[in-house]
């Protein structure tokens, strides 16, 4: 299945599908394809890409690496489809979302498609994992990749909010201009470190409250399906 990616994004990143590391990534991508399962399935690589075209991000939520067990990858980085369990990651988040906001979202729902086509890119560190084995994937060339996406958003765009939760995203704000954007950090959702201040951290009405400053539409958190 090809992967799909929004013309807009496929216009900016061109330079880095035609890079030398893009082609040894492909026939890595192809080797490790032929020998593993691999996740998500090929026409969802790219979903973040193409589910928030590059004019359309307002947040952008940074992951490290797909979801790594059958059912549960989507392209979309904490994402879940419908009638999947949802994480416990996935489920903090969720938690902290009722607390900030006062809403009664169900925990027992995760597509958060519905945040991707309100302008939330939900994205990835590295694209793809094999299957069981979590970061199978990294130091293959996809870092290299989404690192110009977060560069280019933050050049040619204004007034993005990044929500950069554990260390590993955190460390992309080296790629964000911060004259020219808002950067919310904490802890990772996860179980292991939730509790050391992604609780009470409040980044979703945050950033609501810095895109409304903006004139733009905020968010509607509860769109979780």
């Amino acid at each position: 299945m090809s992967p799909r990616i929004d013309a807009s994004w496929l216009e900016v990143l061109r330079p880095q599908f035609e890079a030398p590391y893009f082609a040894e990534l492909k026939q890595f991508l192809v080797a490790e394809r032929q020998t593993y399962t691999c996740y998500p399935r090929g026409g969802d690589i790219f979903a973040a890409f193409d589910r928030t075209p590059f004019d359309k991000v307002k947040v952008v939520i940074l992951g490290q690496d797909p979801y790594h067990e059958p059912g549960q990858a989507m392209g979309l980085c904490f994402s879940v489809p419908q009638g999947i369990t949802v994480p416990p990651s996935l489920v903090n988040i969720i938690k902290e979302i009722n607390s900030d906001l006062g809403t009664t979202i169900p925990l027992t729902g995760g597509d958060l498609s519905g945040w991707a086509e309100q302008g939330v890119l939900l994205l990835n560190a590295t694209l793809t994992v094999r299957a069981h084995q979590a970061g199978s994937h990294q130091r293959h060339g996809w870092e290299l990749f989404t690192d110009a996406a977060i560069r280019e958003l933050s050049q040619r765009r204004k007034g993005l909010v990044f929500l950069l939760w554990g260390s590993y995203a955190i460390a992309k704000s080296q790629f964000i201009d911060k004259g020219k954007h808002h950067i919310l950090t904490a802890p990772h959702p996860s179980p292991l470190s939730a509790y050391r201040g992604f609780f009470g951290c409040r980044h979703f009405s945050k950033a609501n409250e810095f895109l409304a400053a903006q004139g733009q539409q905020p968010i509607d958190w509860t769109r979780i399906k």
